[in-house]
């Protein structure tokens, strides 16, 4: 029974370390980085342990049940329906085509119909790999940033960058027209935390990269309150959903839409099993979000429908 208690309180308290001190503390930092499945699985003992002792079974299942949860094991958002158009976004972390060809990146980005799509590295390996790819997508206009390229269908009214701090990435702004409206997308990829380094020993670049990151998510609230009216932010924000910089830019840009319209955990780095790369938007209302199983990247892309 005590083991059953001990599981259910460990759980809790890994939960409410990892989203509300989160960043600001190394051992939170690594609670709220840590791949939730960890959770679920150290539930297992105890819930093993209940049932062959016949005691304490409720509280090793709600140990249980609350780990899946906070895995997003158990999410689950309708989609809506109705004949009202929708604006289709994809965000997809291409890891510079080292897993694909020009057509055939091209022919799957293609069948999602997507009205804006927004690709971080896209500094492509093979020099030649751009100019097919664009070839094999036509009527997009495209707008690029160092390593980051929106492509939308809509009409482009403008775009600039900004580097991002702490490395050489920058973040792409676009200015688009839907619906007869400005709407403003930003295209990032953030920095990681190299939580790993602290199986080397290496704090300091545990910290330094924390900081520089967050260095990235004051520029990116920067620019949402210099900004007004609809605005998306898409791209692999390499931040898992908790913890304060995950409220930040929900704060900033409106809510995930994964959070509002997907189902499952939806992995969109699926080695970790991890949900890094987000769609949030604001004056927009998710209607549907999807991770697609493409093995085209080590990452997966995310569609997202919005309407006004």
């Amino acid at each position: 029974m005590k083991f059953a208690w001990m599981t259910l309180l460990l759980v809790c308290l890994t939960w409410a370390l990892g989203e509300w001190p989160a960043e600001r503390t190394l051992p939170t930092l690594l609670l709220a980085y840590a791949p939730p499945l960890l959770w679920v699985l150290a539930t297992l003992p105890a819930l093993a342990w209940a049932l062959w002792r016949r005691q304490g079974r409720p509280v090793a299942l709600a140990a249980l049940l609350l780990a899946a949860w906070g895995a997003g094991l158990l999410h689950w958002r309708a989609h809506a329906t109705g004949t009202q158009p929708t604006l289709r976004v994809v965000t997809f972390n291409v890891l510079g085509s080292a897993r694909t060809t020009p057509d055939e990146l091209a022919g799957h980005l293609r069948s999602l119909n997507a009205d804006v799509l927004l690709l971080q590295e896209s500094r492509f390996v093979q020099p030649e790999f751009r100019a097919a790819f664009l070839r094999a997508l036509p009527g997009y206009a495209v707008a690029e940033a160092g390593e980051v390229m929106t492509l939308t269908r809509l009409p482009l009214l403008g775009s600039r960058s900004e580097s991002l701090p702490g490395n050489r990435r920058e973040l792409l702004v676009t200015r688009l027209e839907w619906r007869g409206e400005p709407l403003t997308v930003v295209n990032a990829h953030l920095g990681t935390v190299q939580v790993s380094s602290v199986l080397t020993g290496d704090l300091a670049r545990v910290r330094r990269t924390r900081d520089a990151r967050a260095g990235q998510v004051e520029l990116l609230r920067s620019v949402a309150a210099t900004v007004p009216g609809r605005m998306l932010l898409g791209g692999d924000l390499n931040t898992p959903p908790r913890g304060q910089v995950y409220r930040d830019l929900r704060t900033a840009f409106g809510p995930d839409a994964h959070d509002l319209a997907g189902r499952g955990p939806g992995w969109t780095f699926p080695a970790l099993h991890l949900r890094i790369d987000h769609l949030m938007g604001r004056g927009l209302t998710a209607a549907r979000a999807q991770v697609l199983p493409w093995a085209l990247s080590d990452h997966r892309p995310l569609l997202a429908e919005y309407r006004p």
